[in-house]
């Protein structure tokens, strides 16, 4: 019998069948689209400025609204008895924050993040342009004209770097595929990425031996875990088992944590397409749920739900991929049909997801400790030292903001023999970089940026008498915990994600004090009022989030505060 003859019959199936799209979708206009007919073929005539014009309104919407289902979880948080005090009080300023970015002067979150554009572009759509030359002038146009900020980096040489002022380049992908059942048409996801969430992109090289379920189960508890806090819960978790390569597993990954994928089969077959599995997903949100370090300062809501992908893989390799996506839920699907140009709705009146009044005082009250700091450093240390981790804080007065690039600077400045600058010594630092201010506003948004970034440069900075109290989102590691322990310091955890919420609430003046040139990346100096702090690390070597060991070992019940029952 000859090879041909004895071969398996042909099978195809798109890798990723994502199914019908049943998405909600605005029209945003009609013009720059048309059709014409040729030899009997219909085809759609997409002006490149109707490209434009979607990617702005797109990075506008998502820059302020969420998805419907999204706020449901999150009040749903809020209605459940055996969610921690603290998992509701983080999804309480969650929905006061999206209340406050709703109204497309601040945006949700300061980091708004890197713009990434999907597009399907459906046989027959005609553009006669660089697609991608008018995504990028849409993504222009939103950032420049819009409250955002500028992210992206341009490399000059392999170690020099610019900010590009524009937040270019975005990352457009555009695929080739077949006609739609209702003739051409070009669908695209739009999704802005900030570096909390991009940073919690993980591959993991594995082999078969964890293909069984007691052993998948036990890996992606470690893995899961190490995810840690920084990225701003709850998550939006996916996980990726397989894949025809470390990319693509990657890139399902944050197709699915966006619920891109959700209308996948839930069963594989023969063609080797992907598909989810429902039970393995509910299993991993138990496992979630056990962990006990909940929205960010521990509870039950580590994620809101969890997607878990069964892709093909070549036999001997096994990517394991994860991702999420983070409190700032930011994407939103787009379509272009001989109708028009639409955008995915999401939600402009997200009010109707608060509690009523009184659920929200109560949950909003319970102890908190209010802490001065007009103070001088050793008065506000003596303060802090007389509370332990997991104390909710309330400040008041003068902070210094800066992050990655001046504490580069800073220690350069150290190294070279200078001593600390007064303003890390005299007040406590604030790890974050601001949007746009609005016009008439104190500051834009500006919401804590990941503290583990700057874990190396803790010890040398505490040593020289600064950064001895840190304010910022995120667990950090056992180096800052022995720094603390060795020289007296603090580091006071502050709640990731609702960026616009303070601004608006707590930030009363800003003014850059150092490194101008900067941009969002300088040494400022903020006031605030009532923001909302925890204890996290203390001045005696306990950390919130670990035991000496490193295990986290936050109790299910996190910070208890009183609430009413529905």
């Amino acid at each position: 019998m000859s090879e041909s003859a004895s071969a398996p019959e042909f099978l195809y199936s798109d890798l990723l069948p994502i199914g019908a799209d049943d998405t909600p979708y605005r029209l945003i206009t009609t013009e720059g689209v048309s059709t014409v007919e040729v030899d009997g073929q219909k085809f759609l005539k997409v002006a490149p400025e109707a490209l434009q014009k979607l990617t702005a309104e797109a990075m506008h919407d998502i820059s302020h609204y969420l998805r419907p289902a999204h706020l449901k979880q999150l009040r749903k948080i809020i209605d459940d008895p055996e969610a921690s005090g603290n998992d509701r009080f983080v999804a309480l300023d969650l929905l006061k924050n999206v209340n406050i970015s709703a109204g497309g002067v601040l945006p949700m979150c300061q980091d708004t993040g890197t713009a990434i554009v999907m597009g399907k572009k459906g046989e027959g759509v005609l553009t006669g342009a660089d697609d991608g030359e008018w995504i990028s002038r849409g993504v222009y146009d939103a950032y420049t004209k819009l409250n955002l900020r500028y992210s992206q980096n341009a490399p000059i040489t392999m170690y020099e770097e610019r900010n590009t002022g524009t937040n270019l380049p975005a990352q457009i992908e555009i695929y080739a595929t077949e006609q739609g059942p209702k003739g051409p048409e070009y669908k695209f996801l739009f999704m802005a990425k900030g570096g909390g969430s991009a940073n919690k992109s993980f591959l993991f090289q594995e082999t078969k031996a964890i293909l069984n379920p007691k052993r998948l189960l036990e890996y992606l508890d470690e893995k899961i875990r190490s995810l840690g806090t920084a990225a701003c819960p709850p998550y939006h978790l996916a996980v990726v088992i397989g894949g025809t390569s470390a990319e693509f597993a990657l890139k399902t990954a944050k197709y699915a944590s966006a619920h891109y994928l959700d209308n996948l089969p839930t069963e594989g077959d023969m063609t080797g397409h992907g598909f989810r599995d429902p039970e393995l997903e509910e299993e991993i949100f138990k496992l979630t749920q056990s962990f006990g370090i909940g929205a960010q300062f521990g509870g039950k809501y580590f994620c809101h739900d969890v997607r878990a992908i069964r892709l093909p893989r070549h036999g001997a390799s096994l990517p394991v991929a994860i991702a999420v996506s983070c409190s700032a839920d930011r994407q939103a699907l787009g379509k272009i049909t001989a109708d028009g140009v639409f955008l995915e709705q999401l939600e402009t009146d997200p009010a109707q997801y608060m509690p009523d009044a009184g659920v929200a005082e109560d949950i909003a009250g319970g102890e908190v400790v209010e802490i001065d700091l007009n103070q001088p450093m050793d008065e506000i240390l003596a303060e802090l030292s007389k509370h332990p981790v997991k104390t909710r804080l309330s400040l008041t007065g003068p902070l210094v903001v800066a992050r990655d690039i001046a504490h580069a600077k800073i220690k350069e400045r150290l190294d070279a023999g200078e001593p600390m600058p007064d303003y890390l010594k005299n007040h406590p630092v604030y790890y974050a970089g601001p949007a746009k201010t609005p016009e008439g506003m104190a500051s834009g948004s500006f919401g804590p940026t990941t503290a583990g970034r700057m874990d190396s440069y803790v010890e040398q900075f505490q040593a020289a008498g600064g950064s001895m109290v840190m304010l910022a989102k995120g667990n950090r590691s056992k180096q800052v915990t022995t720094a603390c322990d060795t020289h007296g310091g603090f580091y006071l955890g502050s709640i990731g994600g609702p960026a616009a919420r303070l601004a608006l609430d707590c930030i009363k003046s800003q003014e850059i004090i150092e490194y101008p040139e900067l941009g969002m990346e300088a040494v400022w100096k903020i006031d605030v009022e009532n923001f909302p702090a925890f204890i996290v690390v203390d001045d005696k070597g306990n950390d919130f989030f670990t035991d000496p060991g490193g295990t986290v070992s936050v109790p299910l019940s996190g910070i208890r505060i009183r609430s009413k029952e529905r």
